[in-house]
């Protein structure tokens, strides 16, 4: 039995020193070589540099065109009469006649009507031009005047019935 236990254990050799050692100096050896290939090579590239030059080129030409189309008289379209004006000479222009222009008195503003009013009733027919809209017999008796300690009951005029579905019940034959 001990024969089997000695035959089945294996045995680990220890690698010399001189093994690590020339592993260590290979690594060393690679590490001169790509020292000696990369260090004399320049670490900035231009490449930015001039891109960088070149769109401040670009820029500038563009702003330099800008300024000129925004101060300078040109025609657009002969043919048509269409010309270039200077930007101060417009503001200019259409200041003196926003001046000359009398403004029109703006209308009421209409409340959209609420979905509840949408879904059930038709739709109201547009008020006069200085009458006052209202969506609800409640916001008209608030703008009427103050509120009276006794509220009156809805007339049957302003209550509807649910509205009628859509399409009639399809007929059965006998």
């Amino acid at each position: 039995m001990a024969e089997t236990q000695s035959a089945h254990s294996i045995a680990y050799t220890r690698a010399p020193f001189s093994t690590w050692l020339g592993i260590v100096c290979l690594f060393v050896l690679f590490g001169l070589i790509v020292l000696a290939v990369i260090g004399p090579s320049p670490r900035t590239s231009d490449y930015e540099e001039t891109r960088a030059k070149k769109r401040m080129e670009k820029l500038k030409a563009l702003h330099e065109e800008t300024q000129k189309d925004l101060t300078t008289y040109a025609w657009v379209d002969k043919n048509k009469g269409v010309a270039r004006i200077p930007i101060d000479r417009a503001m200019e222009l259409t200041v003196a006649d926003l001046a000359q222009k009398k403004p029109a008195p703006a209308g009421p503003i209409a409340t959209p009507a609420s979905a509840e009013a949408t879904a059930g009733k038709p739709a109201a027919p547009a008020a006069p031009q200085g009458a006052a809209v209202s969506s609800s017999p409640a916001e008209a008796a608030t703008k009427a005047g103050p509120p009276s300690s006794v509220a009156a009951p809805p007339s049957p005029a302003t209550q509807q019935s649910p509205p009628a579905p859509a399409s009639p019940a399809p007929a059965t034959t006998p």
